[in-house]
């Protein structure tokens, strides 16, 4: 029995859950905004869960896959991860990261072909990023960035059909920006994830860009995708006709979320990047949330307004 509970929290722990709250509330906001900017609705409710069920488990999937490719470097910086520490089989999490992809991909096709294509292609795009371009070049979160990027755009599509291979109204500007936003910010996220990880790295010949270049010139780097992030939340705010509430929390959290990057330049250690991720992972979680509460009050309103 206590084999058991032993093995079920290291397959849920292979899941990530510091950064669950950031995982599920950014398909769910995507959900609901593409429903609200397009059609100024909410959306059925069976579709919305399942969708943000669907993309969680597309996301957690890449992380499961990631562990797997990268065990010797774990074993180093993170001995006490599930597989380095021999509490489940390289095996066994394979298993585990394909039966999540099945599960997003059956989600994705019973709700549009288009979300099961974009879902290949992110799957495709990180998974090049686990298993090469990570260990033979220095810009390998370029495949993360894009990848992540295409999640939000595939819950959009789930939710609201571009038109390309089922009937709708073409892909709103609110779609793009989200999934730039995304995807350029991931693109932070990832670096100063590495930047956690160097001593492993360097150790094992992998050329991050905080191992390859420093973690000083990453984080500056990091820096200038935050302020572009910052700067697409605001637009899209504005695109998708989001209130008050979610631009004054775009505003105060991107502010407040630029001052950590700051910090980050000023004192460019290990230690202070591995804050940032998780900081920038909880700004993501209030940023998602921030929308998701708009939304629901604005969808409120104009239904009393309508009464």
């Amino acid at each position: 029995m206590h084999q058991s509970l032993s093995r079920f929290r290291a397959h849920i722990e292979l899941l990530r859950p510091p950064l669950a709250a950031m995982d599920l509330a950014m398909p769910a906001a995507a959900a609901l905004l593409a429903v609200y900017a397009v059609e100024g609705a909410l959306p059925p409710l069976l579709p919305f869960i399942i969708a943000a069920i669907g993309a969680y488990c597309a996301i957690t999937s890449s992380y499961v896959y990631n562990d797997c490719c990268d065990i010797d470097v774990d074993s180093i910086a993170m001995p006490d991860r599930p597989l380095p520490s021999a509490m489940l089989s390289k095996r066994e999490a394979q298993l585990w990261s394909l039966f999540l992809f099945l599960v997003a991909g059956a989600v994705a096709l019973y709700l549009n072909p288009e979300s099961f294509a974009i879902l290949i292609a992110a799957t495709l795009l990180i998974t090049i990023y686990s298993a090469w371009a990570k260990r033979n070049t220095p810009f390998s979160w370029i495949f993360v960035g894009l990848s992540f990027g295409l999640v939000p755009l595939g819950v959009w599509l789930a939710m609201e059909p571009a038109g390309l291979l089922k009937a709708g109204p073409g892909l709103h500007p609110a779609a793009l920006i989200l999934a730039a936003m995304i995807g350029i910010t991931d693109w932070g996220f990832t670096n100063c994830d590495a930047s956690r990880d160097v001593v492993g790295d360097k150790e094992k010949g992998i050329p991050t860009t905080p191992a390859t270049f420093g973690i000083s010139a990453t984080a500056k780097m990091v820096a200038g995708f935050w302020v572009i992030g910052v700067v697409l939340s605001i637009a899209l705010g504005l695109s998708a006709n989001l209130g008050w509430l979610y631009l004054a929390v775009a505003g105060g959290a991107g502010g407040w979320l630029l001052l950590q990057n700051l910090d980050f330049v000023r004192h460019p250690t290990s230690v202070r990047g591995e804050q940032l991720f998780y900081q920038s992972a909880n700004y993501r979680a209030v940023l998602f949330a921030a929308i998701i509460v708009d939304v629901l009050l604005r969808a409120e309103l104009s239904q009393g307004a309508a009464l």
